[in-house]
Formats: structure tokens, sequence, C-alpha cells
């Protein structure tokens, strides 16, 4: 591959800021329906961060099916837009229909519930297919500090302001008050179930095919008042107080409660103590001061033998269950078992404020404890102020026997202590869309915030001096033009501006705003809003209520049209934007809005060449009818104007004439849907698709087919950037060498040939590429040495934005980490030697 010589703008001024995590979400499992059932571990569930913000995203993991590794590990697929203002404090799954679920599978989204709170009143529930609220509820008892869902989900249980517990039934989809505890003289600021008690349906002797039938017994709420209670179910009082340690008179928070399937309750406090319980006897087994702050997140093993805790010290601690030494020394009124503080890990740089596991602890009786395979490590996931979600294999250390698997490809080694953890990207913007937009012909840069929008200009790139460095201020390179703070009912979701710098839309879930962007008299940029835009769409949709909102953009390279997808029906519309009277609706595309019985599955060829057999057997996994609900998530229009590309989250691509404004083809469905797609300027009618695991497909939308120069290409990329930790983001087009294209993630870029030319280095170097596969090439700083033709650059880190502005000037984002933590209160620091 030849070298190419680019210039570079290296932009760390844009003010892009994640949001910090809050809380985080895995799915429950089905309670066992007899003593048959089993759980899958093959399957791993979405992943559901809150941030405070008040967005929630779904991250889903990238692996094959059956796969048991994904260097890629969870991947943000979409977003569920928040409030504004609001934020998200708690976060918990429950199944739909559990009487009805497999007990032996992971939930798959579309059977889950998911519930918030965030400091409010009211508890709310999230519609996961239309990405909104679906329903609120209030407490009748003040601001909920707590909720936990009971292991059979079919309860709601709340912590509230006024020390008292509310039960919402979540019986035949409904969210209802079901009952309300007695008060006590405390905020409940933590709540757990205890485990579930067994009855048969029968009262005959249980068989194994015999179902089970669980009802709850009890539950533990952690106070204000320095104490924890545990409250009878049944009566609805609390049947006992612990109380815990406190410090000069002052009361101690009991902020994170959990329970052990045994009836073990694990309390952790403002004095950084996490203390164990006999839930039996209501007295203190074990005490540890297994941090220097507050401990603000507890969660438990798969298997239920350990116990993680974290909080404002940044520290996670891992508590083990051991055996007691049963020799001749031995007490005899020793219990068998007992926790010790085994190992701590400072793996975040501010406070982390919550902890999952995968896969679910579900708190069972010891006789109906759930058993996972040995040999795959279950993994701890951790989020706090510093935005970023880290996950680490968390296997057991004393399983030497058999070979244990790290799902995460990290580091031959799977356990707490010894493996290596990864910190997942923050995602660029809502549903892991660049919230970045550039104007390549008026060179103009916009960064799209929760309410408001910022845009500046890249000036033309400024001579060198002898040494290579820039001869003018470091700011003379750019200069801010424009802030403007929007009205909007959720955040913003998604943001366009078109290549002439005239045109600029954002949108919220419920309103899209379209603005004409001119200069002055004074050389000051003005945006002027087009107000009969909003109308104009909500016309057209015909919604109920109104609601203009998209989901997505993208200007024609003229900027005389604008296509968007709405965020409530994903329907595609094509808008005229050279109309003196304003915007015109010129087509409405609704094949994203299918019903599910017209949607067929044809196979791909096996080996990826060629077209799809259309007269090929219909899939024999067809969906029953009604209405598929869809999100288109990406829009790309190609250099000439002529053709456009959607993608939606259920891997349905579809083409468009934008020369005859018609529906033109669809795509075969993948396995995943596409986290970026775009159109080659050399060749416009080849689209590239590439996926959240890194493989790629490119796609011919004249001749409908798969290219056949295109299959070598293909499998080498999708082989080399499948090691890669970080999922694509982009794809970016030189207009001076239009036959490359440069992919880009977090933390990497790479360049790769699309005029068929071969990636491989020729066949006296497949020994070498063979083993140059075995290392983590998003380690590689640059080429192979020995001319290895896929290159990797990791020197831009974080990377937000990537865009060819000119020919061979090339725009790179970047936010570092250093520079978002600034925006932070300092973090929690003791010093531990010496004194001041």
């Amino acid at each position: 591959m030849e070298e190419t010589a680019v210039q570079v703008h290296r932009c760390r001024f844009v003010d892009f800021t994640p949001s910090p995590v809050t809380a985080l979400a895995f799915p429950p499992l089905p309670l066992p329906k007899n003593k048959t059932s089993q759980p899958s571990r093959s399957k791993f569930g979405t992943l559901a961060v809150g941030h405070a913000n008040g967005n929630i995203d779904l991250c889903s993991w990238t692996g094959a099916q059956g796969a048991l590794q994904s260097p890629q590990a969870w991947v943000v697929s979409k977003t569920i837009t928040g409030l504004y203002p609001s934020k998200v404090d708690s976060l918990a799954f429950s199944i739909k229909d559990p009487q009805h679920s497999k007990d032996d599978d992971v939930p798959p989204l579309s059977a889950l519930r998911l519930f918030s709170s965030g400091g409010g009143s009211e508890v709310i529930e999230w519609d996961i297919e239309q990405l909104c609220v679906r329903r609120t509820l209030g407490s009748q008892a003040g601001a909920i500090w707590s909720i936990a869902v009971n292991p059979a989900s079919t309860l709601l249980a709340l912590g509230c302001e006024d020390g008292s517990v509310r039960i919402l039934s979540l019986a035949e989809d409904n969210l209802t008050h079901f009952r309300r505890f007695d008060r006590v003289k405390s905020r409940l600021l933590s709540i757990a179930w205890g485990p579930p008690v067994l009855k048969t349906t029968s009262e005959s002797t249980s068989t194994a095919e015999e179902d089970y039938e669980w009802t709850d017994s009890w539950l533990a709420t952690g106070g204000s008042d320095s104490s924890l209670r545990k409250w009878d179910v049944k009566t609805g009082r609390p049947s006992e107080r612990m109380n815990v340690d406190k410090m000069r008179g002052e009361r101690t928070l009991v902020w994170t409660v959990c329970v052990l399937g045994d009836g073990t309750i694990v309390s952790g406090d403002s004095l950084g103590m996490v203390k164990f319980w006999d839930s039996k006897t209501c007295t203190q087994m074990q005490s540890f001061q297994g941090h220097g702050a507050d401990v603000l997140c507890l969660t438990i093993s798969p298997e239920g033998s350990v116990v993680y805790s974290s909080g404002v010290d940044q520290k996670i601690t891992q508590f083990s269950i051991v055996k007691n030494q049963t020799g001749e020394g031995a007490s005899t009124s020793q219990p068998s078992r007992r926790w010790v503080q085994a190992s701590s890990r400072r793996m975040h740089s501010h406070d982390v404020r919550a902890l999952a596991t995968w896969p679910p602890y579900s708190p069972l009786p010891p006789a109906h404890k759930r058993r996972f395979p040995a040999d795959v490590a279950p993994i701890l996931v951790s989020g706090g102020l510093d935005m970023s979600v880290v996950v680490t294999p968390a296997a057991l250390p004393g399983n030497t026997v058999v070979k244990i698997t790290n799902p995460l490809a990290t580091s031959t080694e799977a356990t707490f202590a010894d493996s290596y953890h990864r910190r997942l990207a923050y995602a660029p913007g809502p549903s892991n869309a660049p919230a970045i937009r550039v104007a390549r012909g008026s060179r103009l840069v916009s960064c799209m915030h929760d309410a408001s929008v910022s845009i500046w200009r890249i000036n033309t790139t400024p001579s060198e001096d002898a040494t290579g460095q820039p001869s003018v201020a470091e700011t003379d390179g750019w200069e801010k033009l424009l802030d403007m703070d929007l009205a909007v009912h959720t955040n913003l979701i998604a943001s366009s501006l078109s290549d002439d710098g005239k045109w600029l839309v954002v949108s919220d879930l419920y309103e899209s705003k379209l603005f004409s962007l001119a200069f002055n008299d004074k050389g000051e940029l003005t945006p002027k809003r087009v107000k009969s835009f909003s109308s104009v769409i909500s016309t057209q949709l015909a919604l109920s209520p109104a609601s203009s909102g998209g989901l997505a953009f993208a200007f024609t390279p003229d900027s005389s049209k604008l296509l968007m997808s709405s965020a409530i029906s994903s329907a595609v519309l094509v808008i005229d934007l050279t109309q003196s009277e304003g915007p015109r609706i010129l087509r409405s595309f609704d094949q994203h809005v299918s019903n599910v019985g017209e949607r067929v599955t044809k196979p791909l060829p096996s080996d990826g060449d060629g077209d799809v057999d259309m007269d090929a057997p219909e899939s024999s996994t067809r969906a029953q009818s009604g209405t598929l609900l869809s999100h288109v998530i990406r829009i790309t229009v190609s250099a000439d104007g002529q053709w456009a590309a959607t993608t939606d989250d259920r891997a349905r691509t579809h083409v468009f004439n934008l020369d005859s404004l018609q529906h033109h083809c669809i795509l075969p469905s993948f396995a995943q849907p596409a986290q970026t797609l775009a159109f080659a300027p050399a060749s416009t009618s080849l689209l590239t698709l590439i996926f959240p695991d890194n493989s790629i497909q490119i796609y011919d939308v004249e001749t409908r087919q798969f290219p056949s120069w295109s299959k070598d290409l293909i499998s080498n990329v999708s082989q080399r950037l499948s090691l890669t930790h970080d999922s694509v983001i982009g794809i970016a087009f030189d207009p001076a060498a239009t036959k490359y294209a440069l992919l880009w993630g977090s933390t990497w870029m790479c360049k790769i040939p699309m005029d068929g030319s071969s990636t491989s280095g020729g066949s006296s170097k497949k020994r070498q590429r063979r083993e140059s596969l075995k290392r983590n090439v998003a380690s590689t700083a640059s080429a192979d040495p020995q001319g290895t033709e896929l290159k990797m650059i990791t020197r831009y880190r974080p990377i937000l934005f990537a865009e060819f502005i000119a020919p061979g000037e090339l725009l790179v984002v970047e936010r570092p980490l250093v520079d978002v933590l600034a925006t932070l209160p300092p973090a929690y620091f003791k010093q531990k030697y010496g004194a001041s």
C-alpha cells in the first residue's frame, strides 16, 4: 500500500463532555421452575448504563452467537434519551412475563422491562422499543432513594424519603401500587429482597418435572439513622433492627445493601465499613474496614461466594468466603466458613457509583443454588464519576484444574486480582453516533451537547518553521463562532451540518429545529430558525401526539436536500430546502415500518462472494405478523447525491435513489446492526458497512451484489480488526486519495484500499501475518516493520470524530481523559505516609 502524506488538525478545543455513570444493570435470570433447570452460559445480556444527565445507554454484546470471547465486549447500540433536566440514580430490569419465560435462557431485550429513579418522587418505566418514557408512577411517600425488583419479577420495592417501603405490582405488564409498609423515622437509602421461599404447586412429593412456586418472605433496607432493618413481607412491618458503628455521635448512612442466598445480609456505609449480618439472629458476623470513605455500591458474584464493594475512594475490594481449618486446635463453636478481604484494585480515578456482574446473581436458597460452568470467567462491570465503564474478568482464584476462558480477551489470566481490566470508550454521542459534525465546504465544526450547540471554524493550515512546528499561535488555527442554548423537552439526540455551512439541524425526541446560518456585517455567525420546519414534518407524519423529532439526519452534498428519520415512526423523509416559501417534503419512505410477516431473511453465501440467491427458501425462523418497531440510526448519502442508505437497529439496510425518489433495494440482514456506513467517493455505488465487532461488508447498490474482488479485502480486514479492543465508530475518505478509506475507533485509525488491491503482503509473508494476528493489534503504534499492509495508528486518543475537510487535510477531534476529569471536583485522596 503506497504511502500518502496527510496534514492533521489535532483538535482538542471541542468541549464535548460525557456524562458520569451513576447506575448499571443487567437483566435478571428467571427463577428455576423445576429441579432440572440450568441457566445458559453461552449468551451475554444487555448492559444498561445510567448517566447523570438522564440518558440510559443500552449496550449489546458484540460476540458472535455461541462465542465465549469478544475483544470489543459491550458496545452502545442505542440510547434512551432522558428528560431535560433529569438524572438516573437507580436502574432495575424485570422480566415481562416470568411465568412463560425460559429459565434456562438469557431474556432478550424485547422480553424485559426497565425502571429507573432519579431523586424525585416518581419511578419511571421506559419503553425499550420506542426509546421513550412508557409510564410514570408517584411513590406517594416523597423522594425515592432506592429501587429493587424481587427475584420473581412480579414486585418492585421502593425505599422512600418518609421512611416507608412501597411495593408496586408488575403483574400483567402493569405498574400499580400494591402495598405500603409501616413508616420508620429514617430515609431508606438502600433496599434488597431476601431469598424467595419455595412452594410446590402440588401437595404431593415434588419431582424433577414439577413446577416450583416462589414467594417472597422478607427484604432488607439501609437507612440514614445508622441502622439496617429486616422487613416481614407478610405483615409489612420491620421485624428486626441492626445498628452500625457511629463516629463522634454522627449518624452513619447505610448507602448500599445486598442479600445472599443463605440469608446473609451485606451492608456498606459512610464510614467505609463492609459488614456481614446473620438474617436469622440479626447479629453482626464480621466487619471489615474495606474503604477509606463511603461505600456506595455492592455486587455479588454469580455463585454467591464473592462480594465486591466500592465507593468514594475509587477502590474495588473483593471479599471471599473460605473454609475454616478443622484441625485439632480448631474450636467446635467456630463457624465452618468465614469471609476474608481477599484483594483490592483501583481502576477508576474518581468515585465509583455502580457495580454489576455478569452472569447476575440470584439469591436462591442453598438447595437451589445456580451452578455456572467453571471454565468461563464472570465479568465485573463498574462505573462512576470518571465517565468510564470498566470491565474486568473476575474468576475465582482457587480454580486451577480447568483452563478458564477470559471473555474479554485482555489477558490469559482471568482472576480479579491478576487479570487486566479494560476501560470501555465513552460513546461520542447518543446511540454511539458522533455528536460532532463537519461542514467541508465552509470548514465549520459543530458539537451537540445536552441542550446546546457550539460551532467553530477551522482556519487554513498555518505554515511551519524549520523545526516542523506551526509558526503561529495554536489558537490562530481555529475560532469559536457560536454558542446556542435551546429550549428542549429531552436531551438532544441528533444534529447535522450542511456541507456549505448554511444549514444546521438539531433535534430532541419530540421536536426538530432547522436553522439557517449566515454571517452578518460584523463577521459574526447568526442563526435564524425556520419556524415552519417542525409543523411541516408533524403534518406529514400525522402522529398522535404530534412529534417532529428526528433520530438521524444527513444533508446531500449540494445542501439542497435533507434526509431525516423520525424518532417515533421510523419513517425516512426527503426534504427540499431550495424553495423560497420554506422546506417541503418530497417523499416519505416507510420501508423501516413494515410488518413483521413481510420481512424475509435470506442467508448470505458461505464464502461471502457474489449475490444472495433470492430463490433460496425462506428462513425457518419467520416472525409472527404485526408491526415491526425499529429505529433508523444511521443515514448516509453518496458523493454525487444519487444514492442514500439507511440502517436500523434491527440490522435492516435500505438503499434509495434520490434522483427518482424511489426505493431501490434492501440488503441482506446481518447478524448485528451496522455501526457506520458510507459510500465511496471514487465509485459512488459502493456502500461500505462496518459492524460493532469490526467486521466489514462492501455492497454494490447498482448491481445489487457483493463484489467478487472484495472477498479477500473483507476477510483480511475483518480478521485483523477483530482483535482490536475498541469498536469502529466511523469511516472517512480522502478526496485526494479516493481509493483508500480511513477507519477509526476511539483509540485507533487504519487505512484500507477500496480498489480491490490485496491487503496482504504476498505468500512469503503468510507465516508472519498469522503470527501478527495473535498479537493485540490495538497496541501496535505503526505498521509491521516487515511490510504487512494494514497499518494501525494509535497516537490519537480518545477520538471523538475524524473527517477530511479538504484533500489531504484530516480533522481529528480528541477529548483526552485528563481534560474531561479536569471538569470534575478533586477526587478523594488520603495521605498514607508522612505528615504535613
